[in-house]
């Protein structure tokens, strides 16, 4: 009893029989395989132009004032506009052609980037980069909540996240080595070579995901899934989910519900609170108050990264335990307020200002758990689920696109003053949001047990005989 507890706390709900816990073993491997690396080589990529922006391509390309923002600004533009136009394509292709054919797409701009010549060829190269991005993370959400039951899904969420995480992890190691040892090789700088050493990465993981892809339930051919498996994969969560065929009806069901609202509100705030991961605030200040090595720079910010891959494990493996999904975004709203004010403290010593920018990693905890919250919302209508999976992550995108800006340009580098008090007023507005949402679920969940009660008691008795009341005695 005890190791069943302990198993269900670490990898989710315990299958019920060997063949669930096959089909599971199955859908690890290969969804998450895929998925895994395919959002590696996704923010391995966003990544890079942070590292190299401060590694030699700020000077090489005359970058002035917020043309590093403006870059960024430009992405999120771009992966704004394919965000719902992605999910929707997997409605109608393949994910096992389509989540390939766009990380193709990416992988060859990436190699482009290696040879711009000034930052408006950079401009032009990351909108198409953010269109084809945008079908990998909300894409991905969409999927796993296809295939993986409420109480599987945090975990799988949060390693997905985490691959993300790892991927810009990976760039700060991968940006240092490569300055050491390619900058120079060829004609080339280093942060050139960044960007192709990025896409020879991206293109063998694009081939893999042709080849074992499963697609969704309904519709897969995977060679490694038995027919018996393919069956289970459906029946163990198609039990309450409402069909729909595609057309605008859609647009009228997700409209009249809170759903989009509340879910697409929630991440527009609470996104915001991994500004300081997001636009390396970090390496900004380091870079601006001198003192490190190039090397150092691109090292030391990786801590901020690492925390929130802990903290997104962590909080995934409690949440699926516990099904209680808002006291993670509880907790990284006080981390990131303890870390603004450490900040914003500018006479505050600079290992504390170290600890400050680690402590605020933990705003990536946030994403795994509110996408994994928004498909347990939405679980009875897949349709639904995407465009409110898509929608998420269109209107975190489209404050992204100015929120920087107006509050963390790199002009403002080191002290980010504004940025740090725009954090604080961000978390607790994600606090606000997080009740919302929560008084919303519970209120639809006791709505549709009262609705269930009463129809299993018009079942119980179809033909009610009335009763006449007797007339009294004049």
């Amino acid at each position: 009893m005890r190791w069943q507890t302990i198993r269900q706390f670490l990898w989710g709900e315990v299958p019920s029989s060997k063949l669930e816990q096959k089909l599971l073993l199955k859908l690890d491997w290969f969804i998450l395989s895929y998925c895994c690396l395919m959002y590696f080589t996704n923010y391995l990529d966003r990544a890079n132009v942070n590292n190299a922006y401060v590694s030699g391509m700020k000077q090489e390309l005359n970058m002035q004032g917020n043309d590093f923002n403006q870059i960024n600004t430009i992405f999120t533009c771009g992966y704004i506009v394919g965000m719902i136009p992605n999910n929707l394509m997997l409605q109608v292709v393949p994910p096992r052609l389509w989540f390939p054919s766009m990380q193709i797409v990416w992988g060859v701009l990436t190699f482009c980037s290696s040879t711009v010549h000034n930052v408006q060829q950079l401009y032009a190269i990351r909108f198409f980069q953010g269109i084809s991005e945008a079908s990998t993370f909300v894409g991905t959400h969409y999927i796993l909540g296809s295939w993986y039951k409420s109480g599987e899904l945090g975990k799988r969420s949060g390693i997905f996240t985490s691959s993300g995480l790892a991927g810009t992890l990976f760039s700060g190691v991968l940006q240092a080595a490569v300055y050491q040892h390619l900058g120079g090789v060829g004609g080339r700088s280093g942060w050139r070579w960044l960007f192709i050493i990025d896409g020879v990465i991206t293109l063998p993981i694009a081939l893999y995901g042709f080849l074992v892809f499963p697609d969704v339930p309904s519709t897969t051919k995977a060679f490694y899934l038995s027919e018996e498996e393919r069956a289970l994969s459906q029946d163990r969560l198609d039990s309450d989910v409402v069909h729909h065929s595609l057309s605008w009806d859609l647009a009228k069901r997700v409209l009249s519900r809170w759903r989009w609202y509340g879910c697409s509100l929630l991440f527009a705030i609470s996104g915001e609170t991994e500004s300081f991961g997001s636009n390396n605030l970090m390496g900004q200040w380091l870079s601006a108050i001198g003192g490190y090595t190039v090397e150092q720079v691109d090292y030391y910010p990786s801590g901020v990264t690492a925390f929130g891959i802990a903290s997104t494990l962590v909080c995934a493996t409690w949440t699926d335990y516990t099904r209680a999904r808002w006291p993670v975004l509880v907790y990284m709203c006080f981390c990131c307020t303890a870390a603004a004010i450490c900040i914003l403290v500018w006479s505050s010593p600079t290992g504390l200002k170290f600890f400050a920018y680690y402590f605020a990693g933990a705003s990536y905890a946030g994403q795994a758990t509110t996408f994994a919250w928004a498909n347990q919302i939405c679980a009875n209508d897949y349709q639904e689920r995407a465009i409110v999976l898509a929608s998420m992550n269109m209107w975190n995108n489209a404050v992204n696109a100015w929120w920087p800006l107006l509050f963390y340009p790199a002009t403002d580098a080191p002290r980010f003053k504004r940025g740090m008090i725009a954090m604080i007023c961000t978390c607790a507005a994600t606090l606000g949001v997080t009740w919302l949402v929560w008084y919303l679920e519970r209120r639809e969940q006791h709505l549709a047990k009262r609705k269930a009660i009463a129809h299993e008691m018009r079942e119980d008795n179809p033909n009610p005989v009335e009763i006449d009341t007797p007339l009294k005695d004049e």
